[in-house]
């Protein structure tokens, strides 16, 4: 199918995917540029559409893949893809897909090693937390509520693919964290007042790591379900890391004791 007119009810119908309201109402959302795509496609998400620059043809990189799968294959105009999509510079192929069913049973394993975000409202820090989620291979990934949508097109740009690798869980901490508690599964979160480090806590166990807003930390409601306080000692004169670089410094800690310990 070839479509040119930026009237076109479907172009229309893409374009509004742009906004939060319509993909909580459609169940969909927009994935972009070649990386994206071939992810997704990898993962077996459930790719509706796939759109191509008409003037830039079919990215090498998808030629197999799109000739083996069953979805819908547009070629439009780079106007079109300029109105379909969030960034300054449209990219030669986008998609859109159907927002996943998330099985929350890997939150609650044994061994669960899981990063849970309160409030944390800048789309590249959560996408980036969710890259290194998936780097050391835990669980799941929680957004509370006063998080940035997960479906945002920049929180999905900056996952860079990890979306599709592990489940991301949009829950309600006041539910979530007391039955969390109530499996045995320790709570932990970052203090500028804890007196343990990163380093002396133990890793082994089931784990739900808690992050707070870029500005403001953890809630009060988060912090008084908190087992364990500890801090990242720093040595330079670096007053604090950004809530992504933390988790990933937390987090290959977690991994470094489970795996190479």
């Amino acid at each position: 199918m070839s479509i040119t007119s930026l009237q076109n009810e479907k172009v229309k119908a893409m374009a509004a995917l742009l906004e939060k309201k319509h993909r909580d109402r459609t169940g969909r959302f927009l994935i972009e540029g070649v990386h994206l795509v071939l992810e997704a496609l990898l993962a077996g998400a459930e790719v509706e559409t796939i759109v191509i620059d008409a003037e830039r043809g079919v990215p090498g990189e998808l030629r197999t893949m799109l000739s083996q799968i069953d979805c819908e294959l547009i070629e439009a105009t780079p106007a079109i893809m300029a109105k379909c999509t969030g960034t300054d510079s449209p990219p030669p192929v986008f998609g859109v897909v159907a927002k996943p069913l998330v099985d929350s049973s890997a939150l609650y394993k044994s061994d669960s090693l899981v990063v849970v975000l309160d409030g944390v409202r800048d789309p590249g820090n959560v996408g980036t937390i969710i890259r290194s989620a998936d780097a050391v291979g835990a669980d799941a990934v929680v957004l509370g509520r006063g998080c940035v949508d997960l479906y945002n097109p920049k929180t999905v740009r900056s996952t860079m693919g990890s979306l599709f690798h592990l489940p991301v869980v949009e829950g309600d901490l006041s539910v979530l964290l007391p039955e969390a508690k109530k499996r045995g599964i320790q709570l932990v979160g970052t203090s500028l007042q804890a007196t343990a480090t990163c380093y002396s806590y133990d890793w082994s166990g089931p784990t739900w790591l808690l992050l707070g807003s870029e500005s403001n930390g953890l809630s009060e409601q988060a912090l008084e379900m908190v087992d364990t306080r500890m801090i990242i000692p720093m040595h330079g004169k670096s007053e604090s890391l950004n809530v992504a670089m933390a988790s990933t410094v937390l987090l290959y800690e977690a991994l470094r004791q489970r795996r190479y310990a």
